[in-house]
């Protein structure tokens, strides 16, 4: 009878959003930090905007970003790109990466992306590294983390 009212318990607690672990008594986990991993490889500005714009969304809702800029995308790091305004609010992807790291996401290159650009470190902005491949597997690896492909 009491593995029954568990399970009982546990259904409805996991109905209202909760979870059955815990309904079921084997203690509450700390709630883990939300994570979003966003790769953005996208020429076209309304594209590369959107997803930062996106990005900054969730910045905002406590989520920890991280971004991956490859190829076309990783023009935004670049410190003498200057990308076109977009309309409504009149800011350029790159303001809008900017504030996104000014809310703490961390923003890396492609490790591929400066040897075969002709570019080196010196060129990013402040603050963007580049990228080391196991470090970037394994945190997209991460059952908690959100993946976003632009």
């Amino acid at each position: 009878m009491k593995k029954l009212m568990i399970v009982i318990a546990a259904m409805v607690l996991f109905a209202a959003g909760g979870s059955p672990a815990a309904a079921a008594g084997h203690g509450e986990e700390e709630a883990k930090e939300k994570k979003l991993f966003v790769t953005l490889m996208d020429v076209d500005a309304q594209a590369r905007g959107m997803t930062l714009v996106l990005a900054n969304q969730a910045a905002a809702q406590g989520v920890g970003v991280r971004v991956l800029l490859c190829g076309d995308g990783a023009q935004l790091a670049l410190t003498d790109y200057n990308p076109p305004k977009l309309r409504p609010r009149g800011v350029t992807p790159k303001q809008l990466l900017e504030n996104l790291m000014q809310n703490g996401a961390n923003v890396e290159v492609c490790a591929i992306f400066l040897p075969n650009t002709g570019h080196s470190e010196e060129d990013l902005t402040d603050g963007i590294g580049v990228a080391h491949p196991a470090d970037v597997a394994n945190y997209m690896m991460q059952p908690d983390v959100k993946l976003f492909t632009r």
